[in-house]
């Protein structure tokens, strides 16, 4: 049996995690499995704190640990789209057409769920020993962690690092943050499946707004410290498929037919799973995939396990378009014209800083720009935003020496200015809906940057102004010390973003309970 379970946020009180069913958005069919503990996969229901479960709770209900603050704020309302196995409704008659399909697909998960819950309680099936083995280490690492988040441990032992101590209000937990980190380093381990040729397998770009795809790959795929040459000692199982070099190499731009990843990405996980055990002991949920493709959610799409249970690191963080920030985690969207960061990074000091905001890119690409430049576009010198900066002017210079970056969503949430931003030590402003800020499990946000709500966009200088001299020098300098965990270094380095990406996917991994 599989139970997820949630890191929800509290007053340093530990949130419990209560098995309740994945299909927790149609209440009566998860009030039925629950009474009957019958979960295979569960996760909370709700992104609001727990309390400790009462015997009645189920019986497959585990602890989780928290890495927020002692006081954070009231986390946003749930939305049902990221609720697993939810059902799908809305008006208009072609979302009805489309959402029936997914109501379909849905069905069958939960069918598919109670059979093997069903058939895994009769003990039909043999004990997987390895599996059980895999469990208990992370089951002592959840001991650890929670430990740590509840201070029973920071001033008795301290802990100890020859390279960095994360510190500071960039976290929302630092001691907590680095517990988990360590024992990801000395514990975690990541089977790649060797199935697949290049370039559609094992290999993507690292030199553009999609980078990440290939940098991770580039970086797992040479990791002797996370791979693992024996698939039984695994946590996780990575599909390494690039959505990017997929599109490249077999789409055709006047055709069009996106069945190319239908193909490629459906077989693949045919065979992994044929030949292998781990995909249908878990039903896909300690699977994950990669990309920062517009389109990887929708790759995932036409595999529904993958989509529904799988963990998901995506660029394209959009709670709007079904991204789960329980299984699945966002990663930052870098767009690098070399392989490492180190030499662009920087910036003038904030007493140097002339200039009070800045941006510059297309018009009309997504909902949110148009307004963007409809009440700043050539209206006030200190707000600067530009379709294209001028021939003499350095985009890259001009965000070293600007107070502010705006960094407004595009056609997709996620916006390579976020990263750009900070590395030029500016303080980025970010306009965007539904996007779930990368590692925002682990960093403080609000300690390094300034989100504006799309309704503000006309009051941007009067929020900007607003800012104190202190509160600003004090975001900017937060700025430079979260530089470390966005940078990408070749070979990678420790806390870099690689690193990361991997804490992110370990944390949902330890949210993740399997049962033989």
């Amino acid at each position: 049996m599989i139970c997820r379970t949630q890191i929800c946020r509290s007053n340093n009180q530990w949130c419990t995690l209560i098995s309740v069913t994945l299909f927790a958005v149609a209440f009566v069919a998860a009030v039925s499995y629950a009474s009957n503990r019958l979960s295979l996969l569960s996760l909370p229901s709700s992104l609001s704190p727990w309390r400790w479960p009462s015997s009645s709770s189920s019986f497959f209900s585990i602890h989780s640990f928290n890495l927020h603050h002692l006081q954070p704020p009231l986390p946003p309302p749930l939305n049902p789209k990221t609720a697993l196995y939810s059902m799908f409704h809305c008006d208009s008659d072609a979302c009805k057409k489309q959402n029936g399909k997914m109501n379909k697909v849905v069905s069958r998960l939960i069918k598919e769920l109670k059979d093997e819950t069903l058939l895994r309680r009769s003990k039909k099936k043999k004990r997987d020993e390895k599996l059980e083995k895999v469990e208990a280490e992370l089951a002592r690492a959840r001991v650890l962690i929670r430990d740590a988040g509840m201070n029973l441990s920071r001033s008795s032992y301290p802990l100890h690092d020859r390279d960095y101590v994360p510190h500071g209000s960039i976290y929302r937990n630092p001691y907590m943050f680095h517990r988990s980190y360590l024992l990801m380093e000395k514990l975690f381990k990541i089977y790649i499946y060797k199935e697949g040729e290049r370039p559609l397998f094992h290999t993507g770009p690292t030199t553009n707004i999609y980078s990440m795809e290939g940098l991770f790959l580039n970086s797992i795929e040479n990791d002797p410290n996370f791979k693992v040459s024996n698939p039984d000692k695994a946590h996780v199982y990575f599909l390494p498929f690039s959505v990017v070099m997929i599109l490249d190499t077999l789409f055709d731009p006047i055709i069009r037919d996106k069945a190319v990843l239908e193909r490629v990405i459906g077989d693949y996980v045919h065979i992994v799973s044929s030949r292998y055990p781990y995909w249908n002991r878990s039903l896909g949920s300690d699977h994950f995939m990669l990309s920062c493709h517009d389109w990887g959610p929708r790759a995932t799409w036409y595999v529904h396990s993958l989509y529904f249970t799988s963990i998901r690191l995506l660029c394209n963080a959009n709670t709007s378009e079904y991204f789960n920030p329980r299984k699945d985690a966002s990663i930052p969207e870098i767009n690098l014209l070399r392989t490492e960061t180190t030499t662009i990074t920087g910036g003038l000091p904030s007493s140097n800083r002339t200039n009070l905001a800045f941006f510059a890119g297309g018009e009309f690409h997504g909902k949110i720009r148009p307004l963007l430049f409809q009440h700043w576009k050539d209206k006030d010198e200190d707000i600067q935003v530009y379709e294209k900066v001028p021939n003499n002017v350095s985009y890259l210079d001009t965000m070293k020496r600007t107070r502010f970056c705006i960094c407004p969503s595009g056609f997709e949430v996620a916006s390579p200015r976020i990263v750009e931003a900070i590395y030029a030590e500016c303080v980025p402003v970010l306009i965007s809906q539904n996007y779930v800020l990368p590692f925002s499990d682990v960093l403080n946000w609000d300690a390094f940057s300034v989100q504006v709500s799309v309704s503000d966009i006309p009051n941007l200088k009067r929020i900007l102004l607003g800012i104190s001299e202190d509160k600003y020098k004090k975001l900017q300098e937060n700025v430079k010390k979260v530089q470390r965990h966005f940078l990408v270094n070749n070979p990678a380095k420790r806390y870099d973003v690689y690193h990361m990406i991997l804490h992110s996917l370990w944390l949902r991994r330890l949210n993740l309970q399997i049962y033989s």
